[in-house]
C-alpha cells in the first residue's frame, strides 16, 4: 500500500497575482515545516495545476484521521503566525477536506497527479465506494503509478477560524498519482466521470505538478 497514512488534509485555493510571491514564499519557508513537525503528520506535498483549478494544492498525510482533530493540531489552528493569518486572509475559492484513505493501490507516488472531486450521494455510499475500489487499480497502466480514495470527514473539514470560507466539506476525492499528464487526462476520461460513476456527480477534475514534498525525517533530522 503506497500510503502508509490513514488521514489525510487536501487544500486548495487561489491567491491573487499580486499576492503570489508572498503565498509561495510562506509555504515554503514556514507552513509546510510547520505542519509536518505536528505531532502524528507525516508528510507534505505542495502541488501547482497543469490543467486545474484552484491553482494550488496541498496533501498533508497523517497517521490516523484522529491526528486532525487532536490537541495539538488544534491548538496551532488556535495560534497562527502573524504571516499564516495574513496569507490564509488573501485564499480564494477555498477547497479545505480532512479525509480519511479508505483505498490506496500501486506503488509509490508520481511527479504528477490527478484530482477528481466527486460528490457522494446521501445512502449510496457503500456502493460508490465499492464502484471506485474496482476503478482504482493502476495495474498495466503506463504512466499511471498509484491510486487512492480520500474520504471527507464533514465534521471535521470546511471552514475555520482563520479561513471562514471553504468548501469540500462532504466531497470524495480521488487521486491519480503518474508520471505522464496525459495518461492521467486519459484515465479521469475513461474512468471518472459523470457518465462513468453515475451515482456520484463530478464537481470538477484535474491535473496537477508536484513541486515539492516534505516528510517527518527531514525536519527530525536537522
Amino acid at each position: 500500500m503506497p500510503l502508509a497514512a490513514q488521514g489525510m488534509l487536501l487544500t486548495s485555493m487561489d491567491i491573487a497575482p499580486v499576492h503570489e510571491a508572498d503565498f509561495n514564499r510562506w509555504y515554503d519557508r514556514e507552513h509546510l515545516a510547520e505542519r509536518v513537525a505536528i505531532d502524528g503528520f507525516l508528510e507534505a506535498r505542495r502541488y501547482v495545476a497543469h490543467e486545474a483549478s484552484p491553482k494550488y494544492l496541498c496533501l498533508y498525510s497523517t497517521r490516523t484521521l484522529e491526528v486532525l482533530s487532536s490537541d495539538a493540531y488544534r491548538a496551532r489552528l488556535a495560534n497562527p503566525t502573524d504571516w499564516s493569518r495574513t496569507t490564509m486572509a488573501r485564499f480564494e475559492n477555498m477547497i479545505r477536506a480532512v479525509a480519511r484513505i479508505t483505498v490506496s493501490r500501486g506503488t509509490g507516488r508520481g511527479a504528477l497527479l490527478g484530482v477528481v472531486r466527486l460528490r457522494p450521494q446521501a445512502g449510496l455510499e457503500d456502493s460508490l465506494r465499492t464502484q471506485l475500489t474496482a476503478k482504482l487499480d493502476p495495474t498495466g497502466l503506463d504512466g499511471i503509478i498509484s491510486m487512492h480514495l480520500i474520504e471527507s470527514d464533514a465534521a471535521l473539514s470546511g471552514p475555520t477560524a482563520e479561513i471562514p470560507a471553504a468548501a469540500g466539506a462532504s466531497d470524495w476525492f480521488v487521486l491519480i498519482d503518474g508520471t505522464e499528464a496525459n495518461a492521467i487526462s486519459a484515465m479521469i476520461a475513461t474512468r471518472f466521470t459523470g457518465r462513468t460513476i453515475p451515482t456520484a456527480p463530478i464537481v470538477v477534475s484535474g491535473v496537477y505538478m508536484l513541486m515539492w514534498d516534505l516528510a517527518k525525517a527531514d525536519i527530525a533530522s536537522r
